[in-house]
């Protein structure tokens, strides 16, 4: 088991003062541990929340500086490339074990018909990248929905019209893009290529898709959410090499992958269930790795199940901070599309130290989506949707604190 770089402490002379290595925690609200980095590092304050013992850098004069954090070769730019929320609705009605009920989808298309009355979605997206300068913006929908049912079928023209409509809303803000088939590894309870639907038949709906946005390159291709209880993961691997080598082959050449493991993508399981070993076997059609990014998720709750609006974690020490050095040393990136918490001051607080830890380690972590908002409301735990319309919206207390970005 890999061991956290926060829990590697360098014990000093005879007043026995621990120190933090290298990118290990130093400061920020709630903290209570060593503020002193070992020699070669220097404290370097990310946020009120989170301060980072960063390589490279120079004190004032004392081990420790709130100064505005410095690029390293180590840590990154300072801050992630990408930073956005989750616009869900076309995926309700898909449970986990990879059924989707889909009278249930509430899309977050203003005025759509059938429905009408429906979340603003595109207003919502306009808001987030106009006034909260995000740029990246996850679009789950449910497998059944796309094809109208029909397992290896085409895409059900007008299914994919309407959610069509949300993915240009979501291109007309600047931002990126990520296309996420919400199934669980899954159609109606059988997981793809283990019992289930074939290779074959998940090849099928992503060539249709990649064919259709082959010539937009802000279009990120989320192969599947969060498949958990998957019994051989090299299986599972071969699966997303059929569907990435699917997508290159259908134009897109150049657009991100996300390549999700098991365990419900879960950070803290990603190197030991196997999965970040398996799927650095994927690869481009010319053998090159470039754009395939390692999808994971996290929850700051006690059962790291998403439900609940008090968090307890920052995930650093048991998730972020060993899956970096994993990616460091594998030279490979990731990107969270899933985290967040309730409306409360232990989520603003975690979740804040979470993010700061990503930014500071911007060289490994491209950035991180929230979850979520479209077409949840403030009656749902974990709800990130602003309130309002047109040219007025309020931002969630936790969107405001912790994703939302000054510039």
């Amino acid at each position: 088991m890999m061991r956290s770089l926060l829990l590697s402490l360098t014990v000093l002379g005879a007043g026995a003062v621990a120190q933090q290595s290298a990118w290990g925690q130093c400061g920020g609200i709630g903290w209570s541990g060593s503020t002193s980095c070992e020699a070669g590092s220097c404290c370097v304050s990310q946020n009120a929340y989170y301060s980072q013992c960063v390589p490279g850098t120079a004190c004032s004069g004392t081990a420790t500086t709130t100064a505005t954090p410095t690029p390293t070769s180590g840590g990154g730019s300072g801050r992630t490339r990408f930073a956005g929320v989750n616009i869900a609705g076309f995926d309700f009605g898909c449970a986990t074990d990879g059924t989707c009920n889909t009278t249930a989808v509430y899309p977050p298309v203003k005025d759509m018909p059938p429905y009408y009355n429906n979340p603003d979605g595109a207003g919502q997206m306009d808001h987030f990248s106009k006034d909260d300068n995000l740029n990246i913006f996850r679009l789950p929908v449910g497998w059944q929905y796309l094809v109208n049912s029909n397992l290896g079928g085409t895409l059900d023209s007008t299914n994919l019209g309407y959610y069509d409509q949300l993915v240009q809303s979501c291109l007309s803000t600047g931002a990126y893009c990520i296309v996420d088939i919400h199934n669980y590894a899954r159609w109606n309870g059988a997981i793809i290529g283990q019992g289930g639907p074939t290779n074959e038949q998940f090849v099928s709906v992503w060539t249709q898709l990649a064919t259709k946005y082959a010539s937009q390159a802000r279009v990120w291709f989320g192969i599947m959410n969060e498949p958990h209880d998957v019994p051989s993961i090299t299986t599972w691997a071969a699966t997303v090499q059929a569907v990435v080598t699917a997508i290159r082959n259908a134009g897109a050449t150049s657009q991100f992958i996300s390549l999700p493991g098991n365990d419900w993508q879960s950070a803290a399981a990603v190197i030991s269930d196997g999965s970040a070993a398996a799927l650095s076997t994927v690869t481009n059609p010319d053998g090159t790795t470039t754009n395939l990014i390692f999808d994971v998720h996290k929850y700051l709750d006690s059962d790291n199940s998403g439900t609940h609006t008090e968090c307890v974690t920052n995930n650093i020490d048991d998730a972020f901070a060993p899956l970096a050095t994993w990616l460091r040393q594998n030279g490979r990136q990731a990107i969270l599309t899933e985290t967040g918490g309730g409306n409360t001051a232990s989520c603003e607080t975690y979740l804040c130290q979470q993010i700061a830890y990503l930014n500071a380690n911007a060289d490994v972590y491209l950035g991180y989506v929230g979850w979520g908002a479209g077409s949840f409301d403030s009656t749902y735990a974990l709800d990130e949707t602003p309130t309002g319309s047109g040219s007025s919206w309020t931002d969630t207390p936790l969107v405001k604190a912790c994703i939302a970005r000054s510039s």
